[in-house]
């Protein structure tokens, strides 16, 4: 295929700064579960965007952290991967964060000789002073911008709104120009990496970050057992593992109410995904220490390699 670009854009950065907001604005699909809540993405996901004579293939990974168990260690090597295969490297930061957070991960990142790119997202939260005080949104930005220069200095530097899609196109544009040229590495057609389980799961595991407090979302780990489709409707069975019994308790709630909530609620967004009628089935199992367990990790596909 002559006149054609293709490449790896990988989407690196702390937790809650963006990322998943900012994937899903690109490829124009809801790919990456994006919530209020930290360490929301725990894998690292695919999404293709495709043109005539282009294709990007983004790579959305989990928030950079220190890890505490191994479900976490797995997740910073998602992360630390992203920095090996990339053609574009995109470190996603906000308007409030410590430009100096996790400064190891940094390091690396300012070691990168492929082009990177420093995201300054939420830039609409710009404008008020950690006193909540109004201040010249423009001053503010200017000084994070000659922070985030000092410290990445072969970095270009995008201020954008993921939210709101400011400065998207923009970044588009410039991915676009920076892309090797090369034949595409996936069909066209191609949205994802992921199978259709895999976001089966995401999104009933995207309810539980929403509908439920505390530590119990991060004690939570979902797999689709069953996906049978015909013409009309997927019938899903899906498995939701926690690690206490109390927990389990907590999940289905006083006569089912919680877990209900959750299957209602999942769905709707899943037959918006597929586009289909979706039966849903959902049961509730105790896994003692999944978390910290190499094998479990394995099964549930974290596995970085």
């Amino acid at each position: 295929m002559t006149n054609h670009k293709a490449g790896f854009v990988n989407i690196v950065g702390n937790p809650n700064v963006g990322k998943s907001t900012l994937m899903n604005q690109l490829v124009g699909e809801r790919i990456s579960i994006a919530t209020f809540k930290a360490q929301t993405t725990r894998h690292r996901i695919m999404g293709i965007v495709n043109t005539q004579d282009m294709q990007i293939v983004f790579s959305d990974t989990p928030g950079v952290l220190k890890p505490n168990y191994k479900l976490q260690e797995s997740m910073l090597a998602f992360s630390e991967s992203a920095l090996t295969d990339a053609d574009i490297l995109l470190y996603v930061t906000d308007v409030i964060e410590n430009p100096e957070k996790n400064k190891d991960f940094l390091d690396k990142v300012a070691k990168q000789t492929i082009p990177v790119i420093v995201l300054i997202n939420k830039i609409d939260e710009l404008g008020k002073d950690k006193e909540g005080k109004n201040v010249n949104a423009t001053n503010q930005l200017a000084e994070i911008v000659e922070n985030w220069q000092k410290l990445l200095p072969q970095a270009e530097i995008l201020p954008i709104s993921a939210k709101n899609k400011f400065g998207t196109e923009t970044l588009l544009k410039r991915i676009y120009d920076l892309l090797p040229d090369s034949p595409p590495f996936f069909d066209k057609d191609q949205l994802t990496d992921k199978p259709a389980r895999f976001f089966v799961s995401e999104i009933i595991r995207e309810k539980i970050l929403l509908y439920y407090d505390k530590e119990i979302p991060y004690a939570v780990e979902v797999r689709c057992e069953a996906f049978k489709e015909d013409d009309k409707r997927i019938h899903i069975q899906a498995v939701i593992y926690v690690e206490r019994d109390s927990q389990k308790g907590i999940i289905i709630g006083h006569q089912g109410v919680a877990i209900k909530k959750v299957n209602i609620e999942a769905r709707k967004q899943l037959e918006k995904f597929f586009g289909k009628h979706i039966f849903l089935e959902t049961f509730v199992k105790v896994d003692k220490d999944w978390r910290s367990n190499k094998r479990e990790l394995d099964s549930f596909g974290y596995n970085p390699e």
